[in-house]
């Protein structure tokens, strides 16, 4: 049943093997609560974890760069209500490195911009985190909070009727600031950017600026470093200078030599009709 469900997946909705992958990743993950529960089916337990992930290609994560960050940033109209909203809420999620969930859900009261500005929240698998917050981004915040007004919603960001944000939201003004970047900014015009997009851009810059995955990994959230590696891979810093650290070697070098005048012909440029230089 389980192998047919995965066929399902791939053949009849036409999913990608990526998304197979996560399918079986969470019946395995229930399979696991399973054994506890019902001992007496452990043989077709061990069936089912013995099902194999699909291979599949693994590109490089898309990120935005400096230019292109500032430029949505500077999108918003810092002259209304709903403009300083917008660039609050992109600026701490790219500065953040937070999840869409995470932005959306951040209680108002989580939020602390005293001596030591920060947010405290509960992030992917319910792991408390805490992340203190640039200047900048903290003035963006307190614009928001200036014109926030007093709304039932408990959550820091709110719509136009005062609930709180959703996901759609959040992507709707995201789109519709990219595309208005896309008039000052060549390389975003035409361009879709998700918003996890903004937190790859954020793992990336840190990791330029720290040269410490362990560090991306902490800031990130990440349970597991071999998560954060992906960066790696997409940042050519490292790579460059383990290049420029390792001397070239010393390569006997000749001039080749015609073994006889008949090959000497076909490398003689007259006789070959190219002009000579």
């Amino acid at each position: 049943m389980v192998l047919d469900f995965l066929a399902h997946i791939e053949e009849q909705r036409g999913n990608r093997p990526v998304t197979r992958n996560g399918r079986l990743a969470a019946v395995k993950s229930f399979m696991r609560y399973v054994e506890f529960r019902v001992p007496a089916v452990l043989e077709q337990v061990r069936q089912i974890h013995s099902i194999p992930s699909k291979p599949h290609d693994q590109p490089l994560v898309r990120h935005l760069t400096i230019e292109e960050i500032r430029a949505i940033l500077n999108a918003p109209d810092p002259t209304t209500r709903l403009g300083i909203r917008d660039r609050a809420m992109l600026h701490l999620c790219f500065a953040g490195g937070l999840r869409v969930s995470e932005l959306i859900g951040l209680p108002l009261e989580q939020l602390s911009l005293q001596r030591t500005p920060g947010i405290r929240f509960l992030g992917k698998g319910r792991k408390e985190r805490c992340l203190p917050l640039w200047k900048a981004t903290v003035t963006d915040l307190r614009a928001w909070l200036a014109v926030r007004g007093t709304v039932p919603a408990p959550e820091l960001f709110v719509n136009a009727k005062a609930s709180p944000m959703t996901r759609a939201g959040f992507e709707y003004i995201l789109d519709k600031h990219v595309r208005s970047a896309g008039k000052r900014c060549s390389s975003l015009s035409g361009r879709s950017v998700s918003p996890h997009q903004l937190r790859h851009s954020c793992a990336l810059i840190m990791l330029q600026a720290t040269r410490d995955i362990r560090k991306v990994a902490l800031w990130l959230g990440h349970a597991d470093i071999r998560t954060t590696e992906i960066y790696l891979r997409v940042d050519p810093t490292e790579k460059l200078e383990a290049v420029e650290a390792v001397l070239p070697m010393a390569l006997r070098r000749g001039r080749f030599r015609s073994p006889d005048s008949l090959i000497a012909s076909l490398f003689d440029p007259i006789l070959c009709g190219v002009p000579n230089p």
